[in-house]
């Protein structure tokens, strides 16, 4: 029995809750890179509707097809590193789970990298041939747009869709940028073209953007927000992290939420000033727990009866810092230090320093 040629281009497939997309995709990828020795490497952040399950019963049968089933870790960028970093062919792809790309186009990709043309080869929806059409809605669209606009600000090489998640490029060349990548957040092509330490050669091949077909855009502000991260983080040369800045940005919009619930009940209304910041504290922990679970810790993100018991660990050990924030806004403003608006910030901030201390071992600790 003749052995089978070992794969010149993995295909690397991020995927949550795609199980409807999962033989579609096969089967496309199949029909597209005939006459080419090819793998599919499915990366699953263990989807509840049995999207492995669907990947191994194919892969049961097809030595090309592979799955990562990954537990306690979540991320687009981190899945595209761990699959990548799980191949030997010396070329690798990344195109979503949804079909949307167009996998058709990957012998013209792979044809720039091999021929020396190009370091990176990218699927692009905004360059002359390709086009956007329907698979973004308006929203997408001007957040796609406004997204490149900010990136091209930053990138040494212009590329007309940076924030494009096809493309491919020699597994040497991501062996040498991957100790250097901040591996969060879905856009993992920005982050190799900004940590690449130099303007790599960018090949761009046009495609037409398909509308999904089943299942739902990952897309929401959490997003959006890890979007400006990397961009902070790659300014700031990685000597803040990621998580705490976000942690940050959390924090200082529950100061927000903590300073107008406090000017509601004390400042314009009938309680005191000890009750009413009591009652802001609970408020703002509540918001800080809810936006830290959908942003900060989105790869550790708590759902269900775990969302449950976290929000009430939460309560309870930042209730130390809420005692203390109390206290020392309280002791400021019987004093006469401060007025209650400052006090009330200090108060708040105190609270802010102690959740970040408690919350990533105890409420969204790594499993």
């Amino acid at each position: 029995m003749t052995e089978p040629a070992p794969p010149r281009l993995a295909v690397v497939i991020p995927c949550y809750n795609e199980a409807a997309n999962v033989a579609p995709m096969v089967a496309r990828l199949d029909a597209a890179l005939a006459g080419i020795a090819w793998e599919a490497i499915f990366v699953d952040d263990d989807s509840p509707d049995g999207t492995t399950t669907r990947a191994r019963a194919i892969a049961a049968t097809d030595p090309r097809v592979r799955c990562i089933r990954r537990i306690g870790r979540r991320g687009l960028a981190s899945a595209c590193i761990e699959g990548i970093l799980s191949t030997s062919a010396p070329y690798v792809a990344v195109i979503d789970g949804d079909l949307q790309h167009d996998e058709t186009i990957l012998p013209r990709m792979l044809a720039a990298l091999a021929s020396g043309e190009a370091e990176v080869a990218i699927g692009s929806r905004n360059i002359e041939g390709g086009t956007k059409g329907e698979g973004l809605s308006p929203l997408r669209r001007m957040v796609s747009d406004g997204g490149a606009a900010l990136a091209n600000a930053a990138l040494p090489v212009r590329v007309s869709d940076p924030m494009s998640g096809f493309f491919a490029l020699p597994r040497a060349l991501f062996e040498e940028v991957a100790p250097r990548l901040t591996g969060t957040g879905f856009k993992i092509l920005l982050d190799v073209l900004l940590s690449a330490g130099r303007p790599l050669r960018v090949a761009e091949v046009p495609y037409a953007f398909r509308a999904r077909e089943a299942g739902e855009s990952k897309l929401d502000a959490g997003v959006l927000l890890e979007f400006a991260g990397l961009l902070a983080d790659k300014t700031l040369g990685g000597m803040v992290p990621l998580r705490f800045m976000a942690f940050a940005l959390v924090g200082g919009i529950g100061v927000l939420v903590h300073l107008a619930v406090l000017g509601l009940l004390h400042g314009i209304g009938p309680l005191g000033f000890a009750p009413a910041q009591w009652a802001a504290t609970f408020v703002a922990m509540t918001a800080n727990f809810l936006l830290n679970n959908r942003i900060t810790y989105r790869d550790r993100r708590l759902r269900g009866p775990a969302l449950l018991r976290g929000l009430v660990l939460f309560y309870v050990v930042c209730g130390i810092g809420a005692a203390a924030n109390v206290g020392v806004a309280g002791l400021l403003v019987r004093d006469d230090l401060l007025g209650w608006g400052l006090a009330g910030a200090a108060g708040a901030l105190l609270t802010v320093v102690w959740n970040y201390a408690v919350s990533s071992t105890l409420v969204w600790r790594a499993r």
